[in-house]
């Protein structure tokens, strides 16, 4: 990193830790930066937790929430705030100026949805299951053109506003798990095995980037995805293949069977879905309790 990248990474630290979130006005791909640390941080308070550090837990647990800070209620949209508290403007959700807007290689479209670590509230923020559901299939509906001079080329794959070329986006079609609607998360995997990847030279829709591209395909096409790193939970899709085997270290196996094949249609039909509750959709390990940003604990 250069020394004047070390030094814009500081200056967004000591906002977000000084005045808990960092200005548009001050620092580039604000946004971006801003919820990507809102994770970090959740990160460390897990770790702190486990080094019984209780203070520290507590402190970057906090830190964890700065995320709400970006969210536009009237737009609905993350975006950029600056030193004084006012909203960039004008907005454009689908503007993008590569490596030198309040996102990085994204758009208010890409980047709204990157809260991993606490999905139940990013629901709450944008008012609801109902509200976030409505939102979150317009991003697979609304026109995929991009606008601005200079649009990053990282934006790619897209369906409707979803761009699956690119990580920030790869564990939103998972969201609909997490509201009671695992239909629509199995019917988009589907989409994606069939309109993102092919055997050829051009077979990713976007830069592999340390093999993303591909974990994606591989974990997905097992049935299953981690929303969050960090959280030993596992959202349920699509599973490509009948049977699908993992060696384990000791000569163990954990093996993926499917017993029956449906038809597209069948594996869609909403009645179908709807009998499914959230537990179905997610898997996590026997007696782990997820703990809440509010402190508590889910069984």
């Amino acid at each position: 990193m250069s020394g004047f990248g070390i030094a814009a990474s500081h200056a967004a630290k000591y906002y977000k830790n000084a005045i808990g979130y960092i200005p548009c006005d001050r620092e580039n791909e604000s946004v971006a930066k801003a919820l990507e640390y809102a994770y970090d941080d959740w990160c460390i308070s897990i770790f702190a937790e486990a080094m019984n550090d209780f203070e520290s837990k507590a402190k970057y647990e906090r830190f964890a929430k700065a995320y709400e800070f970006y969210f536009d209620k009237s737009t609905r949209f993350m975006r950029g705030l600056d030193s004084k508290g006012e909203w960039r403007t004008p907005f454009n959700p689908r503007a993008s100026t590569h490596r030198n807007d309040d996102y990085c290689e994204g758009t208010a479209w890409q980047w709204t949805w990157f809260v991993p670590h606490d999905v139940e509230g990013l629901v709450n923020l944008m008012g609801g299951k109902d509200a976030f559901v409505q939102k979150l299939d317009s991003l697979f509906t609304v026109d995929s053109s991009l606008e601005g001079e200079t649009t990053s080329s990282d934006i790619s794959g897209l369906i409707g506003q979803y761009a699956h070329g690119n990580e920030p986006s790869h564990h939103v079609i998972h969201l609909y798990n997490y509201v009671n609607r695992p239909w629509r998360t199995q019917e988009l995997v589907d989409s994606v095995y069939r309109s993102q990847y092919a055997n050829s030279v051009d077979g990713l829709s976007g830069n592999e980037d340390c093999g993303q591209m591909s974990a994606w395909y591989v974990l997905n096409s097992m049935g299953f995805y981690q929303v969050c790193p960090g959280k030993p939970v596992y959202s349920i899709g699509r599973p490509a293949f009948d049977k699908a085997v993992v060696n384990l270290p000791s000569g163990k196996k954990f093996s993926i069977v499917v017993k029956e094949q449906y038809e597209k249609e069948q594996i869609y039909r909403k009645h179908n879905a709807e009998r499914q509750s959230a537990g179905y959709s997610i898997l996590q390990p026997s007696g782990y309790r997820e703990r809440r940003n509010d402190g508590n604990q889910d069984d």
